[in-house]
């Protein structure tokens, strides 16, 4: 429940949705309580408090449910947490139509601001909102503490959310694990997406207008700082995500920002040099206001991108909750990618680094796909010198993470360090992650099989071919070479299927040439240096072998999943054609 201050016109009572408001007073600070005026009718006391909580309590379910649609009927949402929710507008229409009623009364439209992050935390208490009017109230913040009645069975929260101090009241039995972020199903899951999407438009439809009055986001940042330092889960994961979400927006905004500031400075050069005169000097000066507009505006922004990393972020990203660390390191990955002149230094990559030994997988994990957006940018890997350096070892340690998804996203990013950051893995790292190409778990070994490819077969072999200039070595028989020698120097005989296997998706042509590969068998001895010896020869027959039946049965080896068929009369049509020369050939050579 919110309680409008006493300056402000009351919004309607809506039953169905358990939200009463209540007329609160300018208020005085006398020893850190706030007294209302003696016209305005007080609670009757905190037992009168916890009825009203433990109502909302047994009506939440109701109440939901009276949100979605039934046989057919579609229930008009009032606020704004059930136009969120429900999702049958337009995100851009419902920050519209929000912004368009703060631009009337701001103090009406905030409050249901503040009301939606609210409800979105699952709270089904009340909040009493009461104007920061009074110098006397400046020491309040230091008196802000979440607090137990015995008495009542309640917990209080009070904190600043200028010009508001906000205490919110809720049943000290609330269930941290049922609230919107974290219940199961299509509903709720579409409710997050919306929620994600409203904090990112909001920044977007607002950045023109009210975003820089110094009251929006100042009383945002506030509330949500709030909401992130209290006990209960559910506020702070719900305000760490919509905090997050904030800062993303803002990156984005300063980002277009700095792409605008510089058209307008070719603008402003090109009326600068044409001829003078009045027309011209009016759309010069038209153009320097503009200038001075855009230098103020990023200052803003990054104040308030500042207050949040500052406020919630360093607070929440080594959180109890693995799922709040899991979003800041998400986020933090998206910020050193869209905006790296701010983000991507070693103040910010320090965070990432720490977080790779977090004991959650799926932290981790967020840490790894993040650093995957900076290693797959030639542009930004200069900056991860050192980076590299320091925490290269951890990333290839966690090839062997018991989560084995965690291990194939190392193997992934370990894989662009080595396409795009030159000598950050050494040959001994290389050798010690192709040997992964055997391991059971197909989607590690495929990863493994990427980087053999392309480091070892491919690179390797272009390298080769460079420095010969007789052009007498094909590319083809190269690779093929190439791979029965590492199949050979792995010693691991028994397991070519896997091999084969875990190659099959970055070198199927290569796999598939047996044309090649029988003219590899076929090879003369005249020139020994490029004949195959004995022990190569049964290496290829043996990969021949492991092809052809990956090829035409599609079975994995054991412990991996399916792979794709080849008609089996392409198979045979071939074998049929080809079998007879290599007899033939054979028998020549033995007689």
């Amino acid at each position: 429940m919110i309680a409008e201050p006493n300056s402000v016109v009351n919004l309607p009572n809506h039953k169905e949705n358990g939200i009463h408001e209540e007329i609160v007073p300018e208020p005085t600070a006398q020893n850190g309580n706030c007294l209302r005026n003696g016209s305005v009718k007080a609670f009757k006391g905190k037992r009168k408090i916890r009825e009203q909580c433990e109502n909302r309590r047994r009506n939440s379910s109701s109440s939901r449910r009276s949100n979605q649609p039934h046989n057919g009927d579609v229930v008009e949402a009032v606020t704004l947490f059930e136009v969120v929710s429900m999702g049958k507008r337009a995100m851009q229409s419902v920050v519209n139509d929000w912004a368009e009623a703060y631009k009337k009364d701001r103090d009406v439209a905030l409050l249901d601001l503040i009301n939606f992050f609210i409800q979105c935390s699952g709270c089904q208490g009340m909040v009493t909102a009461e104007m920061f009017q009074s110098l006397q109230n400046s020491d309040v913040m230091q008196k802000m503490t979440e607090t137990f009645d015995e008495e009542t069975g309640l917990q209080y929260k009070k904190f600043m959310a200028y010009p508001w101090i906000l205490t919110v009241t809720w049943p000290v039995d609330m269930d941290n694990d049922d609230y919107p972020l974290i219940k199961p199903g299509s509903y709720w899951k579409k409710f997050k997406a919306n929620f994600c999407e409203f904090t990112a438009v909001l920044i977007q439809q607002c950045q023109c207008s009210i975003l820089s009055d110094s009251y929006l986001m100042d009383t945002i940042i506030s509330l949500l700082t709030g909401l992130a330092d209290s006990t209960v889960r559910a506020f702070r994961h719900t305000s760490t995500l919509a905090a997050m979400k904030l800062l993303t927006a803002l990156v984005n905004l300063n980002l277009s920002l700095d792409a605008s500031k510089k058209n307008l400075e070719r603008l402003y050069e090109v009326e600068k040099n044409r001829s003078t005169g009045k027309r011209t000097n009016n759309r010069l000066d038209q153009l320097e206001k503009k200038r001075k507009e855009y230098e103020q505006k990023p200052l803003d922004i990054e104040n308030m991108m500042n207050a949040i990393f500052k406020g919630i972020f360093l607070q929440r990203y080594r959180d109890v909750i693995p799922e709040i660390r899991a979003i800041c390191m998400e986020e933090m990955g998206s910020w050193m990618k869209i905006y790296p002149n701010t983000f991507l230094n070693d103040s910010y990559l320090k965070y990432i680094g720490w977080m790779l030994y977090d004991k959650q997988p799926e932290v981790r994990l967020k840490c790894l796909q993040g650093l995957q957006g900076i290693y797959d940018q030639k542009k930004l890997v200069c900056k991860m010198d050192l980076f590299t350096s320091r925490f290269k070892d951890r990333i290839m340690s966690m090839t062997l993470d018991k989560d084995h998804e965690v291990a194939v996203q190392a193997m992934k990013l370990l894989m662009l360090m080595s396409q795009n950051c030159e000598d950050s893995l050494s040959s001994e790292d290389c050798e010690t992650l192709y040997q992964f190409v055997y391991t059971t778990h197909r989607p590690l070994a495929v990863a493994a099989g990427e980087l053999l490819y392309k480091r070892l077969i491919v690179q390797g072999i272009e390298m080769e071919e460079f420095s010969k200039r007789n052009g007498k070595l094909e590319p083809i028989a190269s690779q093929l070479k190439t791979l029965i020698i590492f199949f050979l120097e792995s010693e691991l005989h028994n397991h070519v299927t896997y091999l084969v296997d875990s190659l099959w998706d970055w070198s199927m042509s290569l796999l598939k040439d047996w044309e090649c590969m029988t003219a590899l068998l076929l090879e003369n001895d005249d020139n020994q240096k490029e004949a195959l010896s004995d022990t190569q020869e049964s290496a290829l027959i043996e990969i021949i072998l492991a092809t052809v039946r990956e090829a035409a049965e599609g079975h994995p080896p054991v412990g991996r999943g399916g792979t794709k068929k080849v008609s089996g009369n392409v198979l045979l049509i071939y074998w049929l054609s080809v079998l007879p020369n290599n007899l033939s050939s054979t028998l020549c050579n033995r007689r």
